[in-house]
This record gives C-alpha cells, sequence and structure tokens, in this order.
C-alpha cells in the first residue's frame, strides 16, 4: 500500500506519494504551508485515479481534459509524466523512464496507491 510522505523543504512543504516497496513514485511542488501541502494530496487522490493519459510523445496526440496526466520525453529523450489538476496546474511529477512502458507502470502504480494512500511526515 502506498503512502504520502509530508517533509520540510527549503522553502516550505512537499510530499512523495510512495509506493509499497518505498519507491517515490510522485513528487509535489514545494507548497508555502502544511494546510495547503494537505490540499495537494487531497488534490492527487481525488484526481490520480480518474485522470487520463494524454500521450505527447506520439504525433498527432489527442488531447485530454484535465485532470490529467502527461507523458513527455525530456532533453535527455527520457519518458516523464505530470499529474495535472482540474484547474490545469501541477500537482505532481514523476521520475524520468528509458521505456515508455516503465513510465506508464509508473502511473499505473500512482492510480492505485493514491486511493489509498495513508498519510505521514516524514522524520527529521
Amino acid at each position: 500500500m502506498g503512502k504520502f510522505v509530508i517533509k520540510q523543504a527549503k522553502n516550505g512543504v512537499m510530499f512523495n506519494l510512495k509506493a509499497g516497496n518505498g519507491e517515490i513514485i510522485l513528487t509535489s511542488e514545494v507548497y508555502n504551508t502544511k494546510r495547503s501541502c494537505l490540499k495537494g494530496i487531497a488534490s492527487v487522490v481525488k484526481n490520480a485515479p480518474v485522470a487520463p493519459v494524454e500521450d505527447q510523445t506520439v504525433e498527432g496526440y489527442a488531447k485530454e481534459k484535465c485532470p490529467k496526466f502527461e507523458v513527455y520525453t525530456d532533453k535527455a529523450g527520457e519518458f516523464r509524466f505530470r499529474l495535472k489538476a482540474t484547474n490545469g496546474q501541477i500537482i505532481g511529477v514523476g521520475e524520468s523512464y528509458p521505456a515508455k512502458a516503465s513510465c506508464l507502470n509508473g502511473i499505473e502504480s500512482i492510480k492505485k496507491n493514491a486511493a489509498e494512500g495513508k498519510i505521514e511526515e516524514a522524520a527529521e
């Protein structure tokens, strides 16, 4: 079972969504307050399970409405994704993956783990 881990960042508070094996599968932006960080987690829980995947790595890809996962390639040619909320704001990003299949597996893991993820504070 996944979990959201809230931790202090240099300029505020952020969270990571970890899969059952402890791997980080989604990282948030830095929020000014813990309260807004918790709202970000609530947005992932609400949006991730229903968000379609917009694969921007294929020519003429179909545009999806938000909330959505956007799959794209970075400057190094690796596959990445970002989760956008209904308002179009990015609420989390994934790591880079050498293969698109691994990137899509990461998205599926988020969809599964976000719905039942517990929230905990990182040990200082």
